[in-house]
């Protein structure tokens, strides 16, 4: 779980973009932290980048990885 020390630095949001889950291999709608949906595993993306491939990591149960974004910078 993405943790923080100082609440002052970060603000809620109900952005739709927190709802969505993103598949592996895309690239990343938003740069920040994303967690896995099945597991937790919890990864960080710069801009621009790509989400890890399929293999990335893997589950005992063989369910699809997902990525749920948990924290991301504001827009302005």
């Amino acid at each position: 779980m993405a943790l923080y020390k100082y609440k002052e630095y970060m603000e809620h949001s109900d952005d739709g973009a927190f709802d969505k889950l993103v598949e592996p291999g895309i690239l990343a709608p938003w740069p920040g932290i994303y967690r896995c949906h099945v597991c937790g595993h919890e990864i960080a993306i710069a801009n621009g980048h790509t989400m890890p491939p399929q293999n990335h990591h893997q589950h005992p149960n063989r369910l699809p990885i997902q990525w749920r974004l948990v924290s991301s910078h504001k827009k302005y």
